[in-house]
């Protein structure tokens, strides 16, 4: 178990194409480039052996470690104390301002001494293509060139020499209180330039660089009420996600983290859902990001535009609109802590999930508060695509979680549905623009009355995860905030209150219970920390505010050490699944502004 650390002990970094993660013990040991969704080149998260590290830190087995991020910053600061000595890692990704696609991303690791002593070790063991590849090593006096087919990676480092060590290299420096040096991995296309040898002083520019960079971004958001640093947090890892040429967020930064430990729930999360895209936009619109919420819709718009087959919209797409993304097992890695399959790919990108028609008419329309519209011709695309779903809305799916059990009559596929032609029509209206309103409106009427109809079950006293099933989901809490139900309407407080017996434990929500709905796959899953920030909006929005607020503070705490959180929590509070989440973290967002101004208006009634 010590070869792999704990999901949650790692921080992020990345230059908004790609990312890294850094353990606490200061190993990145996940990274790929030149893209989120590249090959890896260090992988020891999914297989220590064979997956590939890059070290710096103290060799000293009794050093404590802490980790934070520099204020407001994608700059992750690793500090390793010991009786001779402190030191610290500085680890940041310089951020690519462009928007345009690039091949060359650099990792920088800057280390100093700031009170005693510190010898400081380095290994650079990377690993290309999850492994599968093998490279050559030319090694020189400050630094090396691994070359592998179709990527090179330059190591410069300063203040200390490397040594070969097989087909990897590994230094050593030992650093005076004061004194600081640098390790600096740059990967590249074979064919261009090699990187500049930076010095100590360029790597310091750098870094305030970097920090400048973030502060400002920062300093555009205009939320200003309670758990602003976790908001912050929030925004900035979701900016880390987000692929900026094409402005399309990934699910997360990893591949392969399991849901359960040992299990065989491994998915590959590093591509852009629709559902995920769409509603981060209003979360981005809250906190007053319009340029990455506008980002959003235009990805969104191109994608209704192309082919995508026999369905109008595809569940999942590459971040630069590709939608293949064949699903294969890495049969040489082990998988995090045995873990296995560690699969690359998604096959549930072949999946009908109907509910992505209401997500992305709901992304839209959110747009439209900030002037966001598609003129004329995009507005054709919108109307042609809720007229194909006229006809087709009325279909089993795999649902939301992807369930590979088999279709169903999913109940949030539905309501999902009713919000696309409701926000169709809403739009249609607000731009006064041409429309089969008559269909769109009989097409939403029909889903509500048959939600209603179907997806309530008596015995449960609640809706349902689908038709005839009588299990609960919590895909459902988004009923109120959608508009298919007022918030405090009795069938849906009904619901509420069976989820809170059936879902909930000690405040953290279940998606839905897989021995009750059986979806295909072995094992057991932990809490999902989307759904428990949902379930905390949805107590808002019925106005059961004591109860928000406290579940609310107590998912905050399963936060690891840097504010980050993975896909799910398991049942000793450990952090399981792809790390960090993207969908988890725009719904603390949402979460935190819907009960931070439920609050103010509370404190203002008792005035």
């Amino acid at each position: 178990m010590d070869r792999y650390p704990p999901i949650a002990e790692h921080g992020l970094v990345g230059d908004l194409q790609t990312a890294a993660l850094v353990s606490s013990r200061g190993v990145v040991d996940w990274f790929a480039a030149p893209r989120f969704d590249s090959p890896s080149i260090f992988a020891a998260l999914l297989d220590h052996d064979g997956g590939g590290y890059f070290r710096l830190a103290p060799d000293d087995p009794g050093v404590s470690c802490r980790q934070l991020y520099y204020p407001d910053t994608a700059v992750l600061v690793t500090r390793f104390m010991s009786p001779d000595g402190v030191g610290e890692v500085f680890d940041w990704m310089p951020p690519e301002r462009t928007g345009i696609p690039t091949d060359r991303h650099t990792l920088v690791r800057a280390v100093r001494a700031v009170r005693g002593t510190v010898r400081f070790a380095m290994e650079c063991r990377p690993r290309f293509d999850y492994g599968r590849a093998s490279h050559e090593l030319d090694p020189g006096p400050s630094g090396a060139v691994f070359r592998s087919p179709g990527i090179t990676a330059h190591l410069h480092t300063t203040g200390f020499p490397v040594v070969r060590d097989g087909r990897d290299v590994v230094g050593e420096v030992v650093l005076n209180v004061g004194e600081s040096a640098a390790a600096v991995l740059t990967v590249c296309a074979p064919d261009g330039p090699a990187p500049p040898e930076p010095d100590v002083d360029a790597v310091t520019e750098q870094l305030w660089e970097a920090v400048d960079f973030w502060q400002l971004w920062v300093r555009n958001s205009r939320y200003r009420g309670r758990w602003s640093e976790m908001v912050n947090r929030s925004a900035i890892t979701l900016k880390l996600l987000t692929y900026a040429p094409s402005g399309a967020p990934v699910a997360a930064a990893t591949m392969g983290l399991p849901e359960q430990v040992g299990g065989e729930r491994n998915w590959d999360y590093r591509y852009a859902w629709v559902r995920d895209g769409s509603l981060s936009v209003r979360a981005l619109l809250d906190l007053g990001f319009v340029d990455e919420a506008v980002a959003f819709t235009h990805w969104l718009g191109d994608r209704l535009r192309q082919d995508n087959g026999e369905e109008a919209l595809r569940i999942m797409y590459r971040v630069d609109g590709e939608p293949l993304l064949t699903e294969e097992v890495l049969p040489h890695f082990e998988g995090y802590r045995g873990s296995y399959p560690v699969r690359i790919g998604n096959a549930a990108a072949d999946q009908l999930q109907l509910d992505i028609y209401g997500e992305a008419l709901y992304a839209l329309s959110e747009g439209r508060e900030v002037g966001v519209q598609a003129g004329y011709r995009g507005w054709q695309v919108v109307a042609r695509t809720l007229d194909w779903l006229v006809d087709r809305w009325d279909r089993p799916d795999e649902g939301i979680w992807e369930t590979r059990g088999g279709r169903q009559d999913f109940t949030y596929s539905r309501v999902m549905c009713w919000a696309a032609f409701d926000r169709g029509l809403r739009l249609a209206a607000d731009l006064s623009r041409p429309a089969d309103t008559a269909r769109w409106t009989g097409a939403r009427d029909a889903i509500l009355e048959q939600v209603m109809e179907h997806g309530w079950d008596e015995s449960e006293q609640a809706f349902v995860q689908y038709y005839g099933g009588g299990v609960l989901d919590a895909s459902l809490l988004l009923i109120p905030r959608v508009g298919f139900l007022a918030p405090k309407d009795p069938d849906w407080l009904a619901t509420l209150d069976a989820m809170d017996r059936t879902l909930v434990s000690d405040s953290l929500v279940y998606r839905y219970d897989p021995a009750a709905s059986p979806d295909g796959l072995r094992g057991s899953e932990g809490t999902f920390s989307l759904c428990t920030f949902l379930y905390v909006d949805a107590l808002v929005r019925a106005g059961r505010l004591r109860m928000a607020r406290y579940t609310f503070e107590k998912m905050l705490t399963y936060a690891n050490h840097v504010g980050l959180f993975a896909e799910e929590i398991g049942p000793s509070g450990e952090q399981l699944g792809n790390f960090p989440q993207a969908f988890t973290h725009l719904s603390l967002i949402t979460a935190a502004r819907s009960l931070d101004e439920a609050l103010d208006r509370a404190r203002e009634k008792r005035r």
